[in-house]
C-alpha cells in the first residue's frame, strides 16, 4: 500500500538539493484588470526534480493553469524567480524564451493545437525543422511509431480521431528531446476509454526515462496516478503530498 506524506499543511514547500528540473522561489503573477491589479499567484515556492511525475489540482481559478504556463515561460512572473532546466526565465526576451521552449519543454493542451493542412507526420516534423533537424521527418517517423502511428503518418488532424490527435501532439512535444512535458487537462476533450490509454502513454514516456511530466488536472483519479500532488488555492500551495512506495 502507498503511504502519502503530506509535506505541507498550509503555505508553499519544494523539494531541496540538486537535480531539480522546475524551481519557483516566491513566484507571483499580478495582472491588471479594470478593476484594479488581480494577483493570480501570490508567491509560490515549489521544486520539482528531474523525472518526476506531478500533479498540480485545485478549483477553476485557483491558479493552476498560470503556474504551469509560467514554468513554460508563456507567462511571465512579475515577481520571484523562475528556474527550469537549470535556466533562469527572468528576464529573457520573447525570442529567447522560445528558443528555450523548443529545446527543453514539450506542451501538451486539451486542444490538440496541430496544423490542419499538415499530415501527422508534417506536424511532428515542424519544431524539428525549426530546430535546423537535419532528419527531422526521418525523427518525427520515430515518434509517431513510439505513440503506436506509425500507420497514420500521411493523415490529417481531421482524419483522425481526438485520441490519435492527441498521440500527433505528444509525439511533436517530445520530437524535440524535451525532457520536461507540461500537461494542461490532457485527456479533457477525450472520452473516458481513450483519455485513460493517452496518460498511459504519458506515465509510460516518462517513466522509461529521465521525462519529468507535470500535469493539470480536475480528476482526481489521474493525480493519484502521480508520484506527487500539489493542490493550489487562491494563488498558493495548499499542500503539496508525495506518494511513496
Amino acid at each position: 500500500m502507498d503511504a502519502r506524506v503530506d509535506r505541507t499543511e498550509t503555505g508553499n514547500s519544494g523539494l531541496p538539493g540538486k537535480g531539480d528540473a522546475v524551481r519557483l522561489d516566491a513566484v507571483q503573477v499580478t495582472l491588471p484588470s479594470r478593476a484594479g491589479p488581480v494577483e493570480i499567484l501570490k508567491g509560490i515556492d515549489v521544486a520539482i526534480s528531474n523525472g518526476e511525475a506531478v500533479s498540480i489540482i485545485g478549483p477553476s481559478g485557483s491558479g493552476k493553469t498560470t503556474l504551469l504556463m509560467v514554468i513554460a515561460g508563456l507567462e511571465a512572473a512579475t515577481g520571484g524567480t523562475v528556474e527550469v532546466a537549470s535556466k533562469s526565465l527572468n528576464g529573457l526576451t520573447e525570442d529567447q524564451l522560445a528558443v528555450f521552449r523548443r529545446d527543453n519543454i514539450g506542451i501538451v493542451f486539451q486542444s490538440f493545437h496541430l496544423i490542419p493542412a499538415m499530415t501527422a507526420l508534417e506536424n511532428v516534423a515542424v519544431p524539428l525543422e525549426l530546430r535546423g533537424t537535419g532528419d527531422a521527418f526521418d525523427m518525427a517517423r520515430q515518434q509517431l511509431r513510439r505513440v503506436g502511428l506509425e500507420h497514420r503518418l500521411d493523415h490529417y488532424p481531421g482524419q483522425l480521431s481526438g485520441g490519435e490527435q492527441q498521440r500527433v501532439a505528444i509525439a511533436r512535444a517530445l520530437a524535440a528531446g524535451a525532457n520536461i512535458i507540461l500537461a494542461d487537462e490532457p485527456t479533457g476533450n477525450l472520452d473516458q476509454e481513450t483519455g485513460h490509454t493517452i496518460m498511459d502513454l504519458l506515465f509510460d514516456l516518462q517513466s522509461s526515462g529521465e521525462t519529468t511530466l507535470v500535469l493539470v488536472t480536475h480528476d482526481p483519479d489521474l493525480a493519484a496516478r502521480c508520484s506527487r500532488t500539489i493542490e493550489i488555492r487562491d494563488g498558493l500551495i495548499h499542500t503539496d503530498n508525495v506518494t511513496q512506495p
